[in-house]
């Protein structure tokens, strides 16, 4: 991971746990979420969507944010956590390795046959968000001190 983008190590390791994600971007000035698929990249998520939904013209060259969390997790774990990036996308064509690191893709959408089309989103902003189990009456100092956490956008932080 570039040491420049702002995708963290903690961000890129979630993120690299789950397969899909959300977009959220505007269109004609209203909002909209899109779900996508996505893989981390040396220094970008590149996200896989159905070409037919339209959604990735909007998106094309304009910032967005892209989420994913596990906040329903698989029985065993006890951990919760939301992972956002905010940065622009642009529609791509991935390579063929790239385009293999996705797998198989989806069937239909909306009754349609799935049509791949790409984005890179290059993160400018990722943040971590932890849902933590509770601790009683004495939590840690890592979890009140906001001095331990002084740059929440850039890192992590704990709810």
């Amino acid at each position: 991971m570039s040491t420049d983008a702002p995708l963290t190590a903690e961000a890129t390791a979630l993120l690299a746990r789950v397969p899909y994600g959300k977009l959220a971007a505007t269109l004609r000035a209203l909002p909209f979420v899109a779900p996508a698929r996505h893989v981390v990249l040396q220094d970008a998520l590149l996200l896989r969507m159905h070409r037919g939904l339209g959604y990735h013209r909007a998106c094309a060259g304009t910032v967005v944010a892209y989420g994913a969390d596990n906040l329903a997790p698989r029985p065993g774990d006890r951990d919760r956590w939301s992972v956002q990036c905010i940065g622009t996308a642009s529609i791509v064509r991935p390579t063929e390795a790239e385009e293999a690191l996705f797998g198989a893709a989806d069937g239909l959408v909306d009754g349609e046959p799935f049509d791949p089309v790409y984005l890179r989103l290059v993160p400018e902003l990722s943040t971590v968000h932890r849902l933590m189990p509770e601790y009683g009456a004495d939590p840690p100092a890592t979890l009140t001190d906001s001095a331990a956490r002084p740059d929440r956008h850039a890192a992590s932080s704990t709810i």
